[in-house]
């Protein structure tokens, strides 16, 4: 399903039952240009090929009564698929158009075998202008058995950044997940990243990650113009305000559910919903291109503006 701003493409929603999870693919500002990576889908040169299973934006958890459902991936062997979960699309709910478009649609957060942990409705509503581009996202999920959310560094709203938006880096990286599956991010030689992030709290590059905040911006030099992607917390979030799993080498993701890790074990933040109990999760994503990155000032007043904003889902 294909998001259009007037008449220039924004994004689509892709829902095939070949992925794992439904995404929006790919993210696209004002001017046209796709900020987020185009691999595996639609390689473009110099895409890091790590993570396939990072894929424009989704949402998603490491965790769920044992089942990894951010990590599931075309890549992962069909052996191994029983430790993995599913996010199935079954059901558009609305589409609107307008000044303000809207899209909502159901899903089963599934095991292999095709039982349902928890039910998903999520609505997008999207709006643009001459520069930018907006898309707010509230996503309920009610358990259809007891349901917990074992704190977990890989959550829970992910996006994967362009190739000029990673940071630079002339060094490889080592990253492993919880099954101790090691993933290496290899070092840039091209010089095309220029990106870092700034968060609410004051902190920047590297040193983004695993601190709290109501917003984090990634941002950077892409053809002539400063490009920003930003992503807002709500106060009505779990855990709020929420803590960034942000690296360098492009992941940018919101993720309230991993204190744990994020604080060397000095907290932990372990959700567990009863069977016909829900949660709710809201988000804001910004994407500016222009002169200049948005600013402190400006994402401040954004966030503000989404608190008091009441997206209902239906």
């Amino acid at each position: 399903m294909d998001v259009f701003v007037g008449n220039k493409l924004f994004t689509s929603f892709l829902y095939p039952d070949s992925l794992e999870k439904p995404v929006l693919y790919p993210l696209r500002a004002a001017n046209g240009t796709v900020v987020t990576r185009g691999f595996p889908l639609n390689p473009q040169p110099g895409d890091p090929t790590d993570h396939p299973h990072h894929l424009g934006t989704w949402f998603n958890f490491e965790n769920v009564n044992g089942l990894d459902f951010w990590n599931n991936s075309y890549a992962i062997p069909k052996e191994k698929k029983g430790s993995y979960g599913w996010i199935k699309t079954d059901r558009i709910l609305a589409t609107t158009s307008g000044p303000v478009g809207a899209l909502a649609y159901h899903a089963n957060w599934t095991n292999q075998k095709n039982e349902v942990l928890l039910e998903e409705t999520t609505r997008f509503e999207f709006s643009g202008t001459s520069r930018a581009r907006t898309i707010d996202r509230i996503t309920t999920l009610k358990s259809a058995v007891d349901v917990t959310f074992t704190d977990a560094k890989d959550g829970l709203l992910g996006l994967r950044l362009a190739h000029a938006l990673q940071m630079p880096s002339d060094k490889d990286e080592k990253y492993t997940d919880d099954k101790g599956i090691v993933t290496v991010v290899k070092a840039g030689t091209d010089r095309t990243a220029t990106g870092s992030y700034l968060t609410s709290a004051g902190k920047r590059g590297n040193d983004a990650w695993s601190t709290r905040g109501v917003w984090c911006k990634a941002y950077g030099k892409m053809g002539a113009d400063s490009v920003s992607v930003a992503i807002l917390d709500h106060p009505k979030n779990p855990n709020y305000p929420t803590f960034w799993h942000a690296r360098g080498y492009g992941l940018f993701a919101a993720n309230p559910l991993g204190e744990k890790i994020f604080t060397e074990g000095k907290a932990a933040k372990n959700l567990t919903l009863k069977k016909g109990e829900s949660v709710t999760f809201r988000y804001c994503i910004l994407i500016d291109a222009g002169p200049q990155t948005l600013s402190a000032k400006q994402l401040n007043a954004a966030a503000a503006d989404f608190a008091k904003r009441t997206v209902a889902s239906k």
